[in-house]
């Protein structure tokens, strides 16, 4: 498969107000190796090689462990996650099925028993920040950017 398009050249630059906010995730009070985990999990729902192996290189730099990277996919079968990122990983999926998703509250509820409101409004920019960033590599068969991409920022 070859790259449909490079959704980084162009006349204008649509990636910088998303760089600019992964910018302000980073500096935000949500916890580094939680975003690593919501990023790499939305990744796996949408399909996107290139999120997935950037996130799992991130997440190990991190420190993140192996045992728990590989129990994402099956994050409610296991107890390798606590309560708080259970409830946050919930979230990102319902928020990543958004058309099969009918009752958020409940969900909603568990957030906030784990996440003060800072850090939910970082939480929900996050789950919106990945999936645009998986829509634009898949879109453009993002496998196939360079490494150095403005995509790589997206941490």
């Amino acid at each position: 498969m070859t790259q449909r398009y490079d959704p980084y050249k162009g006349e204008l630059n649509y990636v910088q107000g998303m760089v600019k906010t992964e910018e302000a995730l980073a500096a935000s009070p949500l916890d580094a190796q939680l975003r690593h985990l919501i990023k790499l999990r939305v990744s796996q729902i949408n399909g996107c090689a290139y999120c997935v192996t950037m996130h799992l290189k991130e997440a190990r730099g991190d420190n993140e462990t192996q045992q728990r990277l590989d129990h994402l996919a099956v994050w409610r079968e296991v107890e390798d996650f606590t309560p708080a990122e259970r409830a946050a990983l919930n979230w990102a999926e319902l928020l990543t099925h958004l058309p099969q998703t009918r009752e958020l509250d409940s969900a909603f509820a568990a957030l906030e028993k784990h996440f003060n409101a800072e850090e939910i409004r970082a939480l929900n920019f996050s789950i919106v920040m990945i999936n645009a960033w998986n829509r634009l590599a898949v879109g453009a068969h993002g496998r196939h950017l360079s490494a150095d991409a403005p995509l790589a920022l997206a941490s």
